[in-house]
């Protein structure tokens, strides 16, 4: 069980943010000369979660820990946006996540103002 819930969360959105705007900055450099791709990588981070689906879906992004990673390979377009599509999912189950732990939130404020 996660004792901040709430910080762990937005973590975890930030590092998708983060994500997102190095796949989308390959999109835009993927004809700028010397350019790296660059990834963030944070699947180890997410398999820390209790949820199975969470769980799920750190193990397909792969054992990596949290990390920028560079590397010299061409940038495919089609590849870029199919790991912004994945970044997508990520970010609507950590919303998810942050939606439910609110709900708790309130539901417990609401029982203990009876």
């Amino acid at each position: 069980m996660t004792i901040n819930p709430i910080g762990d969360t937005l973590h975890a959105l930030d590092l998708i943010a983060e994500r997102h705007k190095a796949l989308s900055s390959n999109v835009a450099n993927m004809n700028t000369p010397n350019y790296r791709r660059k990834d963030i990588s944070f699947s180890q981070y997410l398999s820390g979660y209790s949820s199975p689906l969470e769980t799920s879906l750190a193990q397909k992004m792969g054992p990596s820990p949290v990390s920028i990673e560079t590397s010299d390979e061409r940038i495919d377009p089609a590849k870029e946006l199919s790991e912004m599509q994945k970044n997508s999912v990520l970010y609507s189950v950590a919303s998810r996540r942050m939606t439910s732990i609110i709900t708790e939130m309130r539901t417990v404020i609401n029982m203990g103002s009876s």
